[in-house]
């Protein structure tokens, strides 16, 4: 399988898992109501939503040590992060800012390529039962069955094979990134301030959106505030990780 497929793969399934912590979900009460408004600003106006522009993209849209990351590549990541950005655009009733979107693309693009690279480097081997607990994680995250997620992304174009083997190289990624950076926990106080970050945010909202989804109890949301601390940490340590890489690999951005 050509590797900067596998790159693409990578970020396609990770959005997957991880479009539910990020954007407007931070507000936890947003969680019993915003897939609602968001269908029905969906339906109510299709017609009217922008379409990803590909215009003047490169063959080739970067080089990360001699590997290329290539346009139909760069064209599966970017198209489905545009639909989520699109989504979150019609909620604010702003269009998403394209240029900035694809430069966000392809750097993750970039910064995925030098993890794989140094999970080769590391000799990185996945088991079996680590790739079969990636999949039953990825389906779990995406609150489907394993046959349905093998499915859904099949009729994407991606057969088992192709599934199994993305799987395995995010593992890979995912230890290399464990073995650099550690492990990370969220304190009792770290939690109260994610919470009334979520309570301040959502005593802001529109009155009749605040009302149609009451805010819930600290421990009811408790949690979903501990991953979502923990994730931000991760998050920040895996870039400087990644920035660290980047610093000592040759790399040219061509969009």
């Amino acid at each position: 399988m050509n590797k900067n497929k596998m790159t693409a793969m990578l970020a396609l399934i990770s959005s997957l898992s991880m479009v539910v912590a990020c954007g407007a979900e931070s507000d936890p009460a947003a969680q019993t109501s915003s897939g609602q408004e968001a269908s029905q600003e969906t339906g109510s106006s299709a017609a009217e939503a922008p379409s990803p522009d590909l215009n003047g993209v490169p063959e080739v849209v970067a080089t990360v040590n001699g590997e290329d990351i290539g346009k139909d590549e760069f064209t599966r990541v970017y198209e489905n992060q545009f639909q989520q950005a699109t989504l979150q655009a019609q909620m604010s009733g702003q269009e998403p800012d394209q240029d900035a979107l694809k430069k966000s693309a392809v750097e993750s693009m970039v910064g995925t390529e030098l993890l794989i690279q140094e999970a080769q480097q590391q000799e990185i081997e996945a088991t079996e039962a680590q790739i079969g607990d990636a999949l039953a994680a990825a389906a779990e995250s995406n609150q489907v069955s394993e046959d349905e997620f093998l499915a859904a992304l099949e009729e994407q174009g991606t057969d088992r094979d192709e599934v199994t083997a993305q799987l395995k190289q995010q593992v890979e990624v995912e230890t290399v990134v464990e073995k650099e950076i550690g492990t990370f926990s969220a304190t009792g106080e770290e939690l109260q301030a994610a919470y009334d970050e979520a309570k301040a945010q959502h005593e802001q909202m529109p009155a009749e959106s605040s009302e149609a989804s009451e805010m819930p109890s600290y421990e009811e949301v408790k949690p979903q505030l501990k991953q979502q601390v923990v994730q931000e940490k991760e998050g920040t340590a895996t870039q400087e990780l990644v920035e660290e890489l980047h610093a000592d690999s040759d790399v040219e951005v061509k969009i």
